[in-house]
Order: structure tokens, then sequence, then C-alpha cells
């Protein structure tokens, strides 16, 4: 079958959930024995998110093939259990400097280079790209923002020609927000009308329409949303609120989502999709009645969306050791020797993130100190192993002044040092050790009992590594390297053997953690927390 394209726009407001929408469509189509991937189009002009700070946009994603993009893609990939690429994530910035450069190798021959046809036309090729070099059946794209944005109308435009030029293959699916006015106690429709209104100003007339609400949807608001926006009352699928973001795909299996795009594109419709994997997750998600208290220790605890795979890779690990996982936030930058056993003397276990630059490191360092003197399950990632590593040279092999090269570039003690190949780079996007790396496990060791493997690829993004020069005295005061790249002998994996789990990962395991296949390391974090919730 030629490859279907669904475009998911928003109206009203941002954060609506387009990318949940997109995923959980896209799972059901997948359980229907269809081959999807989803997209996303960010209207910003940066590059990528490599760049911007997590209180602009969240967490940066990181693929495979070594792309840092939206943390939509890590909804994408959890949902399917399909690793993502570069061409899942397009933004405005990645369209115009390609255009430029097309420009400037004389590609366009001399013409005036305009919105529409260049940028347009260049949206459409990275629309495309998935379905005519992969053959998906369907590709879902989201686009970002919100229709009536400026900075979304050449996407538009761009869908807007894609529908005249594949009228059989493709459909929009419009977002919106029916708010409830508790002061009247009504469901108001009037924001959706104007969204769609906007819509319809730009050439667009959406297909089927996803109202988000509060409250349950009635049929005689179905159908004024129906009449007043050129759709059928089948075509208004109801998006209520949900406990769980895992909750959706049933939900919209039950408003019939997949269905009404079958029907549309004329495609079998089939059997209904059991979602027997899905469903005993979120069975054993919600009769748990283990509880487990993890401390996630970072500076941007306030921004919940900058550790957004490192939560959901706790939801299924905890899913799997059928337990709760507890959050507790804890902001690095308090953690000091005094407070530290009031800020986590209750906890099972801790996790110090991942993240970038000075601000809350020495909490970091403390937070450690304090998991390997108190035998508490500890997992750091990227600097949070960088952390447990100065923790270990300082307190352990009694270099007082040890430190990573990033934090303090002329420390005497670099147990941290820079990347040789990083040295001689000036630029910060796109720059760093990206993508997935094979590692070799030891054995015995905790992190090979997680993954019951000797060889693993794990996904990297970081400059700085640890310092080979004082591999020896680490792993002769009980600090080993369990984990080696085979290709650089960079180390990977850090473990403390004298305690009862304390792994540090050079890599991020928690971009690899999906519904139906957790992370093995997150899996035994847990169980190990667990344990400790036993002896407490």
């Amino acid at each position: 079958m030629d490859t279907k394209y669904i475009f998911v726009t928003g109206g009203v407001s941002s954060s609506l959930g387009k990318g949940i929408i997109s995923a959980s469509l896209a799972k059901l189509l997948q359980s229907r024995n269809y081959s999807v991937t989803i997209q996303k189009l960010d209207p910003y002009i940066n590059v990528d998110p490599g760049t911007l700070n997590p209180y602009e946009h969240g967490e940066c994603y990181v693929t495979d093939d070594g792309a840092e993009t939206d943390l939509d893609l890590g909804h994408y990939e959890r949902f399917l259990n399909v690793p993502t690429s570069q061409a899942n994530n397009v933004t405005t910035g990645r369209i115009y400097q390609t255009v430029i450069d097309k420009e400037r190798h004389g590609d366009y021959l001399g013409k005036t280079v305009q919105i529409i046809p260049h940028i347009t036309d260049e949206i459409k090729h990275r629309i495309k790209i998935l379905g005519n070099k992969h053959k998906y059946d369907f590709v879902i794209t989201e686009i970002g923002g919100t229709v009536g944005d400026i900075e979304s109308l050449p996407y538009i435009e761009a869908v807007r020609q894609l529908k005249w030029d594949m009228p059989d293959n493709s459909l929009v699916i419009h977002l919106t927000l029916v708010p409830f006015l508790a002061a009247s106690g009504e469901l108001k429709t009037k924001p959706t009308q104007h969204s769609v209104k906007l819509l319809l100003e730009n050439g667009i007339q959406p297909d089927i329409l996803v109202l988000r609400t509060e409250h349950e949807l009635t049929k005689e608001i179905r159908s004024k949303v129906a009449r007043f926006c050129n759709v059928d009352i089948s075509s208004v699928i109801q998006s209520i609120d949900a406990s769980t973001i895992y909750e959706v795909p049933i939900l919209m299996g039950q408003e019939k989502l997949d269905i009404q795009v079958l029907t549309k594109l004329k495609l079998k419709v089939g059997k209904s999709p059991e979602l027997k994997q899905w469903k005993e997750f979120l069975l054993k998600r919600h009769q748990s009645e283990k509880t487990v208290t993890i401390a996630l220790v970072g500076k941007y605890i306030e921004l919940h969306d900058a550790y957004k795979s490192i939560v959901e890779s706790f939801e299924h690990a905890g899913a799997t050791n059928e337990a709760k996982v507890n959050v507790k936030w804890v902001d690095a930058e308090k953690v000091s020797s005094k407070d530290a056993d009031n800020l986590l003397g209750e906890v099972h276990g801790i996790l110090i993130a991942p993240g970038f630059g000075l601000r809350g490191v020495e909490g970091k360092i403390k937070a450690a100190k304090y998991a390997r003197e108190s035998k508490v399950p500890f997992l750091g990632i990227c600097l949070g192993m960088q952390c447990a590593v100065i923790e270990f040279a300082r307190n352990v092999l009694k270099i007082k002044e040890a430190h990573s090269t990033e934090m303090k570039p002329a420390t005497a003690f670099p147990v941290i040092d820079l990347m040789a190949e990083q040295k001689s780079i000036t630029n910060m996007g796109g720059t760093m050790r990206l993508g997935a790396y094979p590692c070799k496990l030891k054995e015995p060791s905790v992190s090979f009992n997680a993954y019951k493997n000797d060889t693993i690829n794990e996904r990297h993004r970081h400059r700085y590594e640890f310092n080979n020069a004082y591999l020896e005295q680490f792993e002769e005061a009980g600090m080993q390297a369990v984990g080696i790249n085979p290709n650089t002998n960079l180390v990977e994996i850090m473990e403390i053997i004298d305690h009862p789990w304390y792994v540090g990962v050079q890599f991020h395991p928690e971009y690899k953690s999906t519904v139906l296949s957790p992370h093995p390391i997150f899996v035994d974090f847990i169980n190990a927390a667990i344990k400790r919730s036993k002896i407490k």
C-alpha cells in the first residue's frame, strides 16, 4: 500500500498532548499490524534542542544515530518500542539552514529564494523521507506549536499542499481544548470553533477533532462541535484526563480513533487490537502494593520535564517489579554534609541525574558520599557517575582536590577530563559524544547480572570522561570499571564492589527504556531499592 500521512495539529493552547495522542494512535495502528513511525516538526529556529536550556524545552532526547531531539521522541519510542532517528525530528532552523546552504551552492540557479515554494518544498521533502526511504504504512507528523502562531505558518502551508497533492493518502487530526468554566458549570466549545476557523483560514479542513477535556463530553456537545466545524459526529473524539499517559491508547481505542483513521483512508479495519502486554503493564502499575521512594538529585527539580525519560523509566521498572515508585525530588544545591540525612535518610534508592555545569555539583558529590557510606542503592547517570568518581577520589583515595576539568579546568587531579577529540571543538551544538556506542561488561558485576549479557549498546550525550590515568588507583581501592568501550577503552560503568548496589554509568539508560522493554539497569535498581525497603 502507499504510505499514508497523518498530520496532528493543535489549537487553543500548547501542552495539550499532541505527542501523546500521536503516540497513542500509532500504538493502536501498530497493534493492527501496520508499520508506523512518528515525526515531530518544531517551529523554533534552533537547529536542534541540544543547546536549549531545559527550562526552555525540557529534556533533550538522544537517538541511536546521535540526533539531539525533542522530548516527544521519547514518548514515540516508549509507546512503539521502535527506535527513532534524525529524520524523526525537524526544526525550522534545520529547514532554513538546508535551504540557505542550497542557495549558496547554486542549487536554485539564481532564483529568488522564498517561503513558498522553497521552504515549504523542503518541509514536504522532510515529511516524506520516512515514507519514501523506509516504506512505513503510516507516517504520523506532529506539528509543534499552536495553529495561528507565526512560526507555524510554513508548516501549515506545507500540510495544505500535501493534502492537495495526496487527497487519498493523507488526513489531518486537530487537537483542541474544551475548557470547563466552574462558575457556570459548563464545558465551552467556542475555543475549539475559533481554532478550527483559524485552520480553515489557512486552507485546511480537519478530518478528525480530538477534544481535550476534564469532563465527559455529552452527545449534544459533540454534535455542536461537529456542526460548527464541518465534521461528522463520529469524528469528534474525546480525550479526557487520565491518571497516566499509558492509559491514553486504551482510551483512544474506546473512542475508535484508529477506526476513524482507517475508515477515512479506506483501509481494512479488522479485529480490534488486544494490547495484551500493554494492559498487563497497566494492571501491574495499578495493583502494585509495594512502594519504594527514590531520591532524584538534580538541579532542575522544579522542572520535571527535564528528567522525563528517567521518571518514565521508573514507571516501567516499577511495574516490572510490581511496585510503585515514589520520586522524591531533591535540589542538589541543598544537599550538604549536615542535612544529607534529613534529605536522603528515608529513601530506598538515590539517583543522581545527568546535567552540565558547576551548579549543584558539590551537592551531588555529597549525595554520592551518603549513598556509598549508608549502603543505599545508587545509580549515577552521566554527570551523576562522574560525581560518584570525584567523591570516591576525594574521600577514599584521599585526593582532596580531585575534580572534573569541566568544573575546574586547572585542577591538578582531573579524575574526569575532556575527551581528546573534544579539545579542539568550540561550537556547542551537536559536538558532543552522541548516539549509541558499544560497551563490554565484566563478569561478575551488578551490571552484568542486570543485563544478563556481556555486550551492550547504549546512548551517550557528553564531552567529559573518566580519566584512565587514575584507573589502577580506583580499582585497587574498590571502585571498578566493569563496563569498557571495546573500541576506545573509555570507561562506561563504574561499580563499588563492597556495596549492595552502587552503579555509575557514563551513558543514558533512560533513553532506551520502553513499556514493553523496561531497561534492565532501572529494573535491577528498583529491585535493589525494594530489598532496601524491607531492611529499613
